[in-house]
């Protein structure tokens, strides 16, 4: 019967480096331009709508 047994440190090492892979996340830090841009047309269009209503 064959017995296959798991290195435990080989996994560890695996998920060590995984760990320090990084840069995946890097690309997601920082401001989102689409989302500022779409915020700051929404203001515009509140305060287009209100001004319209005040006259």
């Amino acid at each position: 019967m064959a017995r296959n047994e798991q290195d435990p440190a080989a996994s560890t090492q695996q998920f060590r480096a995984f760990a320090n892979r990084g840069g995946g996340e890097a690309a997601k830090q920082g401001p989102n331009t689409g989302l500022i841009i779409g915020l700051i047309i929404g203001v515009v269009v509140v305060v287009a709508v209100i001004a319209l209503l005040v006259v």
